[in-house]
């Protein structure tokens, strides 16, 4: 339980950078939505489920503009960031399944993660997530800079940014982290003198030529003749 407590609340943060909540569409560029038809900044959490009790409470969020909390969802409904909650309420979901697996008969897991999902979607909705961010945009983009926001990603370009931005992410992070692991066992192998038992542990080392094979004579060739034997001295 502690590791699937650890799991959760430090291995969540490696793709919330990827992970939204479904927004509400806001203004068009340039343009704000009437107070009237604005949504209002709302908590970070929801109320709990009945059935699990109430979801821990949370600091009340900062109050937004209705205005500009609007631009702020429509920014983050073309730029795929709405989706957050969803893909983090997904992956943590799928980390429970996974570490409860390990623990619970097939049968039994997938009630398990019946219920789980049940309560924990009633507890903290992906919107949540959505609701808590937009405080943090209007804390660091005034609402002119919202708008320029909006109109450079509602053009090719900006759409073309949503689209490929997270596989250029993903693949400078794979790039990055071959390097430094090469690096790194580079080293390690560097030290195994000193340290015999890093010998043990690493892998072979691959990166060695092997010595080439000799090479084999050409078809048709006649073989060469045997060496003749030396003379003895006399």
């Amino acid at each position: 339980m502690i590791a699937l407590i650890a799991m959760i609340a430090f291995g969540a943060g490696s793709g919330f950078a990827q992970a939204p909540a479904a927004g509400a569409p806001g203004s068009a560029p340039g343009q704000t939505a009437p107070a009237s038809q604005a949504k209002p900044a709302q908590s970070a959490t929801a109320p709990g489920a009945a059935a699990g009790g109430a979801a821990p409470s949370a600091a009340p969020a900062e109050k937004v503009d209705p205005s500009k909390d609007a631009a702020i969802r429509h920014l983050m409904e073309i730029t795929d960031t709405s989706k957050m909650g969803d893909r983090i309420s997904n992956m943590i979901t799928m980390r429970v399944r996974s570490v409860m697996s390990q623990s619970l008969p097939q049968d039994q897991l997938d009630k398990f993660m019946e219920t789980f999902s049940d309560k924990f979607s009633a507890g903290a909705p992906p919107s949540a997530i959505t609701d808590a961010i937009i405080p943090i945009y209007a804390r660091h983009f005034s609402m002119e800079d919202i708008q320029n926001l909006i109109q450079f990603y509602e053009s090719p370009l900006g759409q073309r940014v949503v689209k490929t931005l997270p596989l250029v992410a993903q693949e400078s992070q794979e790039t990055g982290l071959e390097l430094d692991q090469n690096a790194a066992m580079h080293v390690l192998r560097g030290m195994s003198d000193d340290y015999p038992q890093l010998k043990q542990i690493l892998p072979p080392d691959n990166s060695k030529p092997e010595a080439a094979p000799a090479p084999k004579p050409a078809p048709g060739a006649a073989p060469a003749p045997p060496a003749a034997p030396s003379k003895p001295q006399q």
